[in-house]
């Protein structure tokens, strides 16, 4: 929990009093790799601190390898199917752990409590929107104006801990291309470090 403390306290200011209250709102909640922790048609809960481990967001398909991954979340960042957990209607994607997890975990009902009585739930909340928007708008335009060697720079680049967490085909999906096409790129670009 200190953490997902010491996070809140990069982007707000946190008073003592809110952060308990906060505070006694969250549950621990841990998890082995390869485990759903929604799946589609379920109605996203929580807003998680994830303080160890990875959760990918994708869509499924009934062949493995026609996934589409869309989205991933590690140590220090907040993951939800927040669209779901917003709208409080079904998922229409799922979200898997890439290995074991460890969140901290805030209900939906809980966090409309903490709206109501202080001020931290609403700058959480405003963050946790517009971080998640920003990251959804800056892939939708990678997707429509970057090259696949571009894409998989990039990702390099911003989210280097992808590399060496997740297996290629998860990266292959969220950069759009086949498994076989992301080999390609990263021949072709043996500057990203990687030996093909």
């Amino acid at each position: 929990m200190y953490r997902f403390r010491k996070y809140l306290e990069s982007i707000v200011d946190l008073e003592e009093k809110d952060w308990t209250l906060f505070a006694s709102k969250l549950v621990c909640r841990e998890f082995p790799k390869k485990t759903l922790l929604l799946e589609v048609g379920e109605t996203e809960n929580y807003i998680s601190f994830i303080e160890m481990g990875g959760v990918r967001l994708f869509i499924p398909k009934e062949e493995e390898e026609k996934e589409v991954t869309f989205g991933f979340s590690f140590e220090n960042e907040l993951i939800s199917a927040y669209d779901s957990f917003l709208t409080q209607s079904p998922s229409t994607y799922q979200l898997e752990t890439l290995s074991n997890t460890i969140l901290w975990s805030i209900s939906y009902s809980d966090l409309q409590e903490i709206y109501d009585a202080t001020q931290l739930g609403d700058r959480v909340g405003r963050y946790a929107a517009e971080r998640l928007f920003l990251i959804k708008s800056s892939r939708e335009q990678s997707l429509l104006n970057d090259s696949p060697d571009e894409r998989y720079l990039n990702l390099l680049k911003d989210r280097p801990n992808l590399i060496t967490q997740i297996p290629l085909k998860y990266i292959a999906s969220y950069i759009g291309v086949t498994p076989q096409a992301l080999s390609r790129v990263r021949k072709r670009n043996p500057e990203s470090g990687f030996i093909v």
